[in-house]
């Protein structure tokens, strides 16, 4: 059975609802309020990129590169930071690799939004990713690539820690004549790099300016292993040249100067900062004796601020510098540092001003000025020996 329910009226529940409906309708709105967006958190890192090539044909002297700028972030860090804030380092593997180089420039820019960007030692590398520095507005320094013509080439964000191959290039074919005594010399050139191209031509017009005569000219292509035909040129020179200049990256400087010496040359062989890699004692071993190049300093040298360079890089890896491009790396970043606290704010173009102003920066690998519309330092240049698979700060030679 089914139980009957009471029931409303159904006139009256009707004219209940209209009446609620009516007077919601009439009711004004409620005020509108501002939305509230959350104050935007002051950034808590000042992001830098160091972009360097630590795998590939550039390892040898990229790896170091990269971990010179990390041990600078380190005791910047340590020291307070800059501007109240610390320092970030994005560092990111352009793998000896134009296109990886491009890609990771661009990732620093539009993805991590880095104020500045330091490293690269090749000047081809830097060629490929200055300019996508230099479109954003992002001051660019590089820390080991040497063509004296970057600068200019790229734009007014692009910075120099390095002297050019100019410099080096001249020191070299000086020490070379001074020193060596040579009047004669060879040269062997990788056609590939901007780098090895530019110094082999400044070489020449240094070593020819002052009287020497280049008795024979040769080239080969980057990544070849076998000199055997460059080599059997050489020996067929009668008389011998002097001094075998071998203009080479890193990746080939202990390859030729093994196969040279195992082929029975024995005159002197000299180059540029290509050749300061460990490389020369690991590959030509034995045969690493008599090969002196030009480059941005001397480990062994007593002033004090190199030494407590190699002391702090030592505790913090394990080991000594490999070469002088570790300290490049490192006076890079506190270079970028320095100009951010002298610009007082970490505004790209605020940066790019305070860099272009540096005065007297004083470096692991020389003191760093930029004269009026310059971008490029003049600093002293190293020459080293190495001997018995041994390196050695031999002179220091000013510009």
């Amino acid at each position: 059975m089914f139980q009957a329910r009471s029931r409303l009226p159904v006139l009256p529940v009707i004219a209940l609802t209209l009446a609620l409906v009516v007077s919601a309708c009439a009711a004004p709105p409620p005020a509108a309020q501002p939305a509230q967006q959350p104050a935007a958190p002051a950034a808590e890192t000042i992001k830098i990129g160091a972009l360097y090539g630590v795998t590939g044909g550039m390892s040898s002297i990229d790896a170091p590169g990269m971990n010179g700028m990390k041990l600078a972030a380190k005791q910047i860090n340590a020291a307070g930071g800059v501007l109240g804030k610390q320092i970030e380092l994005i560092a990111i593997d352009g793998k000896t690799d134009q296109t990886a180089t491009t890609n990771a420039a661009s990732e620093m820019i539009n993805v991590h939004k880095v104020v500045a960007i330091g490293g690269l030692n090749d000047s081809t590398f830097a060629l490929a990713a200055g300019p996508i520095a230099q479109k954003a507005g992002i001051p660019f320094v590089t820390a080991g690539a040497t063509l004296p013509t970057l600068p200019e080439q790229i734009g007014d964000y692009f910075f120099m820690a390095p002297f050019g191959d100019d410099a080096q290039a001249y020191a070299i074919a000086d020490y070379a004549i001074d020193d060596l005594g040579a009047k004669t010399a060879y040269m062997l050139v990788d056609q590939a790099y901007d780098f090895t191209t530019a110094l082999a031509k400044f070489f020449k017009e240094r070593f020819t300016g002052r009287g020497g005569t280049i008795v024979l000219e040769d080239i080969y292509k980057s990544g070849d292993t076998d000199f055997s035909a460059q080599i059997a040129k050489v020996k067929a020179l009668d008389p011998q040249p002097d001094v075998l200049f071998i203009s080479a990256v890193p990746s080939e400087a202990g390859l030729t100067t093994k196969q040279f010496r195992e082929a029975g040359l024995t005159a002197p062989i000299i180059s540029g900062d290509g050749f300061d890699t460990t490389l020369i004692a690991e590959v030509a071993g034995e045969n690493a004796d008599d090969v002196y190049y030009s480059t941005h300093a001397g480990l062994d040298n007593p002033d004090p601020k190199v030494q407590n360079f190699v002391k702090a890089y030592t505790e913090e890896y394990g080991r000594p510098p490999e070469n002088a491009f570790a300290a490049l790396g490192y006076d890079t970043l506190n270079l970028i540092a320095d100009a951010i606290k002298r610009a007082g704010s970490t505004d790209p173009k605020a940066i790019r001003d305070a860099l272009a102003a540096t005065q007297g920066f004083n470096a692991v690998t020389g003191q760093i000025s930029y004269a009026s519309g310059q971008r490029k330092p003049d600093k002293s240049i190293t020459i080293i020996k190495v001997q018995d698979g041994k390196y050695s700060f031999v002179k220091e030679i000013k510009p």
